[in-house]
C-alpha cells in the first residue's frame, strides 16, 4: 500500500522553493532530456534531426545508423542512451490513469521526489464514468496531459508515454482492477477511450488531425488487449489464465472499446495483456496485434507488453520451448516494446540462432522512435519543442484543475437511496453531526490505485465540518478491532449521522480480486449498531470501486440515504458534503450492475457473457444478465424528478438493403436478420437518423442530468442483448425547466450485435428506443 502522508508536501512549500530558486537565478533541475541539440553539430545536421521531414523518413534514417546491439537496447521500457548519436536514456513507463501518477514500488517516468511533489488527483475512472459526460472526460485528460508535459518540461520526468487508459470491460464485479475502467458497457468504454486519448494527446474533442502535424502533448496507450479482467482469484492467476472467449463475445463485448480507441481516438500506444486468449498469449498473437489492430483498425503507433509478460510466455505459460522462441514470437506477432528486460536479454541470441530477423527488430524500433519524434524529443533545443510554454507553476495543481477534480466528483457520485427525502440535510436542523466509519477521515482512501500524490485532499470529515461546527468523528473500526459501543454512543448523541464505509486497496486492487460482494462483516455490524442507536435515519456513504451488495442497507428503514462515492479523488470529501447538505444536486448514474452476493456462485473464470438457460448460468452485465440485481446499470437518483418525452424521431421505419442482394442476404432475411457487412455503405448512411428527447426537471433545484438512450428488441434472438445503450448526453436544467437532447443514431452500429461467428447482425422486425419509462417503436426491414 502506498501511504500518501509520506510524500504529500503542501503545495505552498513547493511554490516557495521555486520562487526562491528563480529569484537567485538558479535552475532547480537540469533541462529535460532531448536529442539533436544544436550544440552537437555532428548530429544536428543529420536527417533524423530535421523536424521539417516526415517522421517516417526521420525514423528510417536513425535506424540505419544504429548497430544491432543499440537497436535491441531500445526494445525495453528503460531504453538505453546512444551517446554517439546524442540520444539520451528514455523511460517508456509512466501512468496517468486519473492524473499524473506513479507505479507502486517501481521507478518509472514520474517519481515526485524533486521540486514537484504533487499533481491533481481526479476521481478514479469508475466514478468519473458515472458522470456519463464525454466532454468532462476529455477535459480531465487534457488537464492531465498539460500537467504531465509541464513536469517533463521542468526536468522532473524521464518519459512522456503514458500507459493509460484501462478500457477493459468490467465483466465481473470481483475484479480488483475494475475501478480503473469506465464500466461494463462497450459503448461507454469506447467513448471514454476516445475522449481520454484525444485529450491526453492534445487532439481536439471532435477528433481529426492532431495539431502540429501529428505532434503529441503526451502519448496515450489503451490497455490491456484483450479479454483481460481477472487478476488473482481462487488460485487462478492473470499470468497463466487462458481466457476462453467465443467469437460472439469477442466481437460485441471485448474488442469494440479498443477498436474505438484506435480508429476514432488515434491512440499512439496499445498494451497487450498477460493472459492467453483461446490458448494464445495476447502478446504473441499476430492475428490480434497485426492483422486486427494494425491492418483492420489502422493502428499507427507502438505496442508494449504488460510488465514481464514476455517472460511468462516461456517460463509460466509454456507456450514456447526456449527464451529465444518467446522473443521471436512476440516481435513477429507485432509487439514492439517489452516492459522488463527479457527481450533485451534474449533478442540477440534469437537473431544468431536464426529464430528472429533484424528486419523484425527494425520494424519495432521504427515504431518506437516514431512516437518519440511525435513527442518532440528529436527537435533539438527544448525551446523548439511543442508545448514548451507549459510550465509547472502555471498548470500543476492549478486552481482550475483542482476545481475540475471537484466537479468530476460532484457529478459522478450516485445517490442510491433517499427514503422520505431525508437528503439533503438542513444545516439549521443539524446542530450536531456524527461522522462514523473507517473512511471518514482517510485521505488515502480517496484516490484508488495508480494515483499520484494529490494536491489538496479533502476527506468526508473535513468536508462535512464546513457545514456543521459541532462535528464528532469516530472510526468505528481500526486494524486492531472495532469499538461498536463507542460508535453507537457517538451516534446517539448527534442530531444526524453520516456513516462512511466501503472498501480500499487491500480489498480490491491489482493482484487482489474479491471473493465476496458484501461489505466486510465488521462494517455491516457497525452500520447496524449505529443505525439502531441514531436519533434519526442515517446517511451511508459507500466508498469502493466495484459494486457491493448493500441490499441489507437498501431495505433498512433506519438507513435513510445511501451515496456511492467511488474513489472520488482529492476533492471527494468536499463533493460528498456538498451533496449531503444540498449545495449540489446529485446526478451520477451507475456504470455497472450491482449484483447480489449470490452472484459469486458463478466462477469468475467463466468468460461467457450470454446466459445459458440449461445450466442456469445467468449471463453478465446489464446486456445479458437475467438474475436479481441490487441496483441496475444506469441507476441513480436526484433531488429532482426528471421526466422524458420523445419529441421527434426522424425515421420510424428503416429499410436496410444489401447492395447488391446476395444469396446470404436472402437467406438471412428469411431467418429474420441481416449482416451489417451485407448492407451497402449508402444504405447504412441513409439509415442514420436523429432522435430528440425532451427532458423535464420537475424539481425546484437546478441539476445536471445524464440522459441514457437504449435500444431493445421486441422479440429478439435468444443470444441477443436484453437491451443495449445507443448513446448518452448530459443536460443542465434549472428547476421546473425543460430542455431537448438530440441523439444521432446509426443503426448499423447501435442496433447490431454479434452472431455465433462473430459477425455483426441486425434483427428485423419491431424494436424500441427507450429512455426512462418512455419508448418509441422502430420497424426494421430489408
Amino acid at each position: 500500500m502506498r501511504h500518501l502522508i509520506h510524500y504529500i508536501i503542501p503545495l505552498t512549500i513547493a511554490i516557495t522553493v521555486s520562487l526562491i530558486l528563480t529569484f537567485n537565478n538558479l535552475s532547480p533541475k537540469p533541462l529535460p532530456p532531448f536529442s539533436c541539440s544544436p550544440t552537437t553539430p555532428s548530429t544536428a545536421s543529420l536527417p533524423f534531426c530535421d523536424a521539417r521531414l516526415p517522421v517516417e523518413r526521420r525514423a528510417r534514417d536513425l535506424i540505419g545508423r544504429l548497430t544491432l546491439d543499440e537497436k535491441i537496447a531500445q526494445l525495453v521500457n528503460k531504453a538505453a542512451a546512444v551517446p554517439r548519436l546524442g540520444i539520451p536514456y528514455y523511460e517508456w513507463w509512466s501512468e496517468t490513469l486519473h492524473g499524473v501518477a506513479m507505479a507502486a514500488g517501481v521507478e518509472n517516468g514520474f517519481s515526485f521526489n524533486g521540486t514537484i511533489r504533487a499533481a491533481t488527483s481526479f476521481p478514479q475512472v469508475m466514478l468519473t464514468s458515472a458522470t456519463f459526460d464525454a466532454q468532462l472526460w476529455y477535459k480531465i485528460a487534457k488537464a492531465t496531459g498539460k500537467e504531465g508535459r509541464a513536469i517533463y518540461n521542468a526536468g522532473e520526468a524521464t518519459g512522456m508515454t503514458m500507459w493509460s487508459p484501462n478500457i477493459n470491460i468490467f465483466r465481473d464485479p470481483r475484479w480488483g482492477r475494475g475501478q480503473e475502467t469506465p464500466g461494463e458497457d462497450p459503448l461507454v468504454a469506447g467513448r471514454y477511450a476516445v475522449a481520454f486519448v484525444r485529450g491526453l494527446q492534445g487532439d481536439a474533442f471532435e477528433g481529426g488531425r492532431l495539431s502540429n502535424d501529428g505532434r503529441l502533448l503526451l502519448s496515450a496507450c489503451c490497455k490491456h488487449l484483450t479479454a483481460y479482467d481477472l487478476d488473482h482469484w481462487k488460485g487462478v492467476h492473470r499470468f497463466t489464465f487462458n481466457a476462453q472467449v467465443t467469437k460472439q463475445d469477442m466481437a460485441d463485448t471485448f474488442q469494440p472499446p479498443f477498436k474505438s480507441c484506435i480508429r476514432e481516438g488515434k491512440a499512439s500506444g496499445i498494451m497487450c495483456a498477460y493472459n492467453l486468449v483461446n490458448g494464445v498469449p495476447s502478446c504473441a498473437d499476430r492475428r490480434l496485434l497485426t492483422e486486427t489492430a494494425r491492418e483492420e483498425w489502422g493502428f499507427d503507433g507502438y505496442i508494449v507488453s504488460d510488465c514481464d509478460a514476455v517472460s511468462l510466455i516461456h517460463e509460466k505459460q509454456n507456450y514456447t520451448d526456449t527464451h529465444e522462441d518467446a522473443v521471436a514470437a512476440v516481435l513477429k506477432a507485432g509487439m514492439d516494446l517489452n516492459c522488463g528486460s527479457y527481450v533485451s536479454d534474449h533478442a540477440k541470441s534469437a537473431v544468431e540462432k536464426g529464430k528472429l530477423s533484424e528486419s523484425d527488430i527494425d520494424r519495432a524500433v521504427h515504431n518506437l522512435f516514431s512516437v518519440r519524434m511525435r513527442l518532440g524529443l528529436f527537435d533539438g533545443s527544448p525551446k523548439t519543442q511543442p508545448y514548451t510554454n507549459l510550465r509547472h507553476n502555471d498548470v500543476v495543481c492549478s486552481s482550475d484543475h483542482q476545481q475540475l477534480a471537484l466537479e468530476a466528483a460532484r457529478d459522478g457520485i450516485v445517490l442510491l437511496k433517499n427514503s422520505q427525502n431525508l437528503l439533503p440535510l438542513s444545516t439549521a436542523a443539524t446542530k450536531t453531526l456524527a461522522v462514523i466509519g473507517p473512511g471518514a477521515d482517510d485521505a488515502e482512501a480517496l484516490v484508488g490505485n495508480y494515483a499520484g500524490p494529490p494536491c489538496n485532499p479533502v476527506t468526508p470529515l473535513q468536508g462535512l465540518k464546513r457545514y456543521v461546527k459541532k462535528t464528532v468523528c469516530h472510526r468505528g473500526c481500526e486494524a486492531a478491532g472495532c469499538d461498536y459501543d463507542g460508535a453507537a454512543g457517538v451516534a446517539g448523541s448527534a442530531d444526524y449521522v453520516v456513516l462512511v464505509v466501503g472498501l480500499n486497496q487491500e480489498h480490491e486492487s491489482e493482484e487482489v480480486d474479491r471473493e465476496s460482494l458484501e461489505l466486510p462483516r465488521e462494517q455491516v455490524v457497525l452500520v447496524e449498531r449505529v443505525a439502531a442507536a441514531a436519533r434519526n435515519p442515517v446517511v451511508m456513504v459507500v466508498m469502493c470501486g466495484g459494486g457491493v451488495d448493500v441490499s441489507f442497507a437498501r431495505d433498512d428503514e433506519r438507513i435513510g440515504g445511501i451515496l456511492w462515492g467511488g474513489y472520488p479523488g482529492e476533492g471527494g470529501g468536499r463533493a460528498v458534503a456538498e451533496i449531503i447538505f444540498g449545495d449540489h444536486n446529485p446526478g451520477g448514474r451507475l456504470p455497472t450492475t450491482w449484483y447480489p452476493q449470490d452472484f459469486t456462485k458463478i466462477p469468475m473464470s467463466d468468460m461467457r457473457m450470454r446466459p445459458d438457460h440449461e445450466s442456469g448460468y445467468p449471463g453478465r452485465t446489464y446486456r445479458f444478465y437475467q438474475g436479481e440485481k441490487v441496483f441496475e446499470f444506469g441507476y441513480g437518483l436526484s433531488y429532482s424528478n426528471y421526466t422524458y418525452k420523445f419529441v421527434s424521431v426522424s425515421q420510424s421505419k428503416l429499410n436496410l438493403k444489401s447492395s447488391p442482394p446476395t444469396e446470404n442476404s436472402k437467406l438471412e432475411k428469411k431467418l429474420g436478420f441481416v449482416r451489417v457487412s451485407e448492407i451497402g455503405l449508402d444504405s447504412c448512411e441513409k439509415a442514420r437518423f436523429s432522435a430528440i428527447v425532451s427532458v423535464g426537471n420537475e424539481g425546484s433545484m437546478p441539476g445536471k442530468h445524464p440522459v441514457l438512450l437504449f435500444f431493445r428488441r421486441d422479440r429478439g434472438r435468444v443470444d441477443g442483448p436484453i437491451k443495449q445503450l445507443v448513446g448518452f448526453h448530459t443536460v443542465r436544467l434549472e428547476g421546473n425547466a425543460r430542455g431537448d437532447v438530440e441523439f444521432d443514431v446509426d443503426p448499423c452500429e447501435h442496433f447490431a450485435s454479434a452472431d455465433e461467428d462473430g459477425a455483426m447482425v441486425i434483427e428485423l422486425g419491431l424494436h424500441f428506443l427507450v429512455v426512462g419509462d418512455q419508448e418509441f417503436s422502430i420497424t426494421i426491414n430489408v
